[in-house]
């Protein structure tokens, strides 16, 4: 079975390409074309498998086994980076275009999503400082399209973005050496799953589907992510 997340994104890929053909992104050749953006944008050269390979039924083990080395701490931060830039524009950039209601406790959902917002733009000023003070270059927000359409769809986005942010972190996480940095990575993380569980809870998922969380490498989280970027 596909990780939800996976199968919330294929939905809402679904829906993009029936209202408009011409969005090439999400033709295999164009998936692939993205892909190599956000990987040059983490790494300086793409890391693409074949198209639609996504080792879903890996073991936590086998997909940390499987993920390229990043040179330095700077690189797993600018991966970091680059995912974080991808979450607060699609809250910054979205957010105003929907009324939302309210959540199952009766909660105002777009002051949680503002607040979600404000989150992930607190990530991206911190891992952006951070880079800067190891004499790293951070990653700069590339150009998005989420093709969210709806109310529903835009839940649903944000709800697949945030699960995979937290697999993200996951599978990378492995490769920070310093300790500092890692316990840093694990306060945002954490985050990250809570907005996480907080968006399956609205689109009538389970907030906690499993007892472990499963890493995804690097190739893995370009083929859910890329199809987003578009420049």
């Amino acid at each position: 079975m596909k990780p939800m997340h996976q199968t919330l994104l294929a939905d809402v890929f679904a829906e993009r390409d029936r209202l408009t053909s011409r969005r090439a992104l999400l033709t295999g050749g164009g998936k692939m074309a993205v892909g190599g953006m956000l990987a040059a944008a983490m790494f300086g050269a793409p890391v693409l498998r074949s198209s639609g390979a996504l080792a879903q039924d890996a073991t936590p083990v086998e997909a940390a086994a499987t993920t390229p080395a990043f040179t330095n701490d700077v690189d797993v931060l600018n991966y970091a980076l680059t995912l974080e830039h991808l979450e607060f524009a699609f809250y910054r950039d979205g957010i105003g275009q929907f009324t939302f209601g309210v959540g199952p406790f009766n909660d105002d959902i777009l002051t949680n999503l503002t607040a979600i917002r404000d989150h992930e733009g607190a990530h991206v000023a911190t891992l952006t400082e951070v880079i800067t003070s190891l004499g790293g270059t951070p990653v700069a927000e590339a150009t998005y399209d989420f093709g969210y359409t709806d109310m529903a769809s835009f839940l649903a986005t944000a709800s697949a973005l945030e699960n995979t942010g937290v697999s993200a972190y996951d599978g990378a996480g492995q490769f920070i050496s310093d300790p500092g940095l890692l316990t840093a990575a694990g306060g945002i993380v954490a985050v990250e799953a809570r907005h996480a569980s907080y968006l399956n809870l609205i689109i009538g998922e389970v907030p906690f589907p499993a007892a472990f969380e499963t890493p995804l490498t690097p190739d893995e989280v370009l083929a859910i992510a890329g199809p987003f970027i578009v420049a």
